[in-house]
C-alpha cells in the first residue's frame, strides 16, 4: 500500500515539506493512547539473534536511522516503534543556523535517489541536549556534530569541542561530521592534519569523562583509495573508534535521470541507489586493509534487502538507512531484519 497509495501522494509535496509533516504526525500522533504500542508490535522484530554488540554497546538489531532525518532530536523514540534498534541525531552545531536557501532537497525518482543541500539547519546543540535530557530513551543514541557555516576552518575544532562537550552525556556514542558536501569548504577538514588534530582533540577530551563512549568518524564515499589508506593510518593513530561508511556523493555519475533536471537542480548531497555501489566498496576497501579492525556502521544507498546484506558481509557491523526508508516505506526495517535472521537459520 505505500509503494501503491501513500508514496506517490507523499511525493507530489517538496521533499522538505513531507518531512516537517512526518516530524509533525510523529510528535503528536504518538500520543494517542495505544498506537505507540501498536506500531511497535507491527514492525518491531523481536529475536535475540539480532543482537549485535558493537563497541561495547549491544543494539536490539543491526538496523538504525542515518543522521539528518531527526536533527534535533525531535522523534528519535517515535522512530524505534519502526523497528530501529539507534537513531543518530543531528548534525547539530554550536549555534542554530537555518542552512542554505530554499528549496534544497530533490528526489530523482528515476534513479531512487535525493539530492539535498540543506546545509546543517538546525536548532543548535543546546536545544538537542534538551530534548534528550528530559526524555528518557527507547533507542540507542548516536550524536552528528559538525561546525557552523560562518566557522572559518582554521576555527572549525572550537565548534566540534563545544559540541562534542555539550551532547557527551545525552547520547551513547559520536560522530564527527567533516565530510557532508553541502557545508562550504567543510571538505577541506578531511586532509589528514585537520582531521587528525579535531579526532586527537576529542580523544583526549573523553580522557576527562567518567564514561567512555565511542567516537567515530564519518567519511565521504567520493575519496580515492590513496586517501582511504590515510583514513586507515588516522584510525590508528587518532585511537578513534569506528568509521561510518559513508556520507553523501558529488558525484552524478551514471544517472538516469537527464541532465537538464540535474543541472537545475545544481549542486547537493546525493543519496540513494547510485551510491550503492560505492559506499560498499569502500567498506570492503576499509575492511580489507586494516585486517578486519575498523569497526564499521555502513551507510550508503540501502535500497533493498540485498543493499543491506551486501553491507554487512562488505565488513559493516551496523547499518544506517535513511533514502531507502523514504522509497521502501516504514516495513523496510523489519524486512531488513527478516532477511538478516533467515540467515541465521
Amino acid at each position: 500500500m505505500y509503494k501503491t497509495i501513500i508514496r506517490p501522494v507523499l511525493f507530489l509535496f517538496q521533499p522538505e515539506t513531507i518531512h516537517h509533516l512526518i516530524v509533525n504526525l510523529l510528535k503528536f500522533g504518538f500520543k494517542i493512547p495505544g498506537l505507540s504500542f501498536i506500531i511497535k508490535a507491527y514492525y518491531s522484530v523481536n529475536d535475540n539473534r539480532l543482537k549485535t554488540t558493537f563497541l561495547d554497546l549491544e543494539f536490539n538489531n543491526p538496523v538504525g536511522f542515518a543522521a539528518g532525518f531527526d536533527k534535533n532530536a525531535e522523534v528519535y523514540n517515535q522512530f524505534s516503534g519502526f523497528g530501529f534498534s539507534f537513531i543518530e541525531i543531528g548534525t547539530v552545531t554550536p549555534k542554530p543556523q537555518p542552512g542554505n536557501p530554499k528549496p534544497r532537497s530533490f528526489r530523482i525518482v528515476k534513479d531512487k535517489g535525493l539530492i539535498n543541500r540543506m546545509g546543517f539547519n538546525n536548532q543548535g546543540v543546546d536545544a538537542a541536549v534538551n530534548k534528550l535530557k528530559n526524555k528518557k530513551h527507547n533507542v540507542i543514541i548516536g550524536g552528528n556534530i559538525g561546525k557552523n557555516t560562518a566557522t572559518l576552518n582554521e576555527n572549525a575544532l572550537d565548534d566540534y569541542v563545544i559540541c562534542f562537550e555539550k551532547l557527551y552525556d545525552h547520547v551513547d556514542y559520536l560522530v564527527v561530521n567533516l565530510s557532508c558536501p553541502n557545508i562550504k569548504d567543510l571538505h577541506k577538514l578531511q586532509d589528514p592534519d585537520s582531521t587528525i588534530k579535531i579526532l586527537k582533540t576529542l580523544v583526549e577530551k573523553r580522557l576527562n569523562k567518567t564514561i567512555r563512549k565511542p567516537i567515530l568518524l564519518k567519511i565521504s564515499p567520493d575519496l580515492t583509495n590513496n586517501q582511504l589508506d590515510d583514513v586507515i593510518e588516522t584510525f590508528k593513530i587518532t585511537g578513534i573508534d569506528g568509521i561510518v561508511a559513508t556520507n553523501t556523493t558529488t558525484s552524478r555519475d551514471g544517472l538516469v535521470t537527464d541532465n537538464k533536471t540535474i543541472e537545475k537542480i545544481a549542486n547537493g548531497g546525493l543519496s540513494g541507489k547510485p551510491l550503492t555501489k560505492r559506499s560498499t566498496e569502500i567498506i570492503r576497501y576499509l575492511t580489507e586493509k586494516s585486517g578486519g579492525t575498523i569497526p564499521i556502521i555502513g551507510v550508503g544507498g540501502i535500497m533493498t534487502v540485498e543493499d543491506a546484506l551486501e553491507k554487512l558481509d562488505a565488513g559493516a557491523t551496523l547499518i544506517q538507512i535513511y533514502t531507502g526508508f523514504i522509497y521502501e516505506g516504514p516495513g523496510f526495517v523489519k524486512k531488513i531484519n527478516k532477511a538478516i535472521l533467515k540467515r541465521k537459520k
